[in-house]
């Protein structure tokens, strides 16, 4: 996705803004998808790492290092649910 550049104070965009582009939908579904991925990979990654410090083949360091990525990944994901479910309830709060 572009980055559109601030220029005098007002955005210079590519010509098109990101809602109207075509296939938009497609990308933002795929971009939460990618989301949701991290958060599973950095759990599983999370508990392989705390159990082979249980077994003895790991570092603590490393566990709890997983364990906190794990939980700040978690935690994004849960407030970009939360910001979703607003700006759902603002349209659904919308007179037609």
């Amino acid at each position: 996705m572009p980055i559109d550049a601030i220029v005098g104070g007002a955005v210079a965009t590519t010509g098109t803004t990101p809602a109207a582009a075509p296939g938009a939908g497609s990308r933002f579904t795929q971009a939460l998808s990618r989301m949701l991925e991290s958060t599973e990979e950095s759990s599983a990654d999370a508990n392989q790492k705390v159990g082979a410090m249980l077994d003895g083949s790991g570092d603590v360091h490393e566990a709890m290092i997983a364990l906190q990525r794990a939980e700040m990944t978690l935690q994004l994901t849960v407030q970009v649910r939360n910001k979703l479910m607003q700006a759902y309830q603002e349209i659904m709060r919308m007179p037609v």
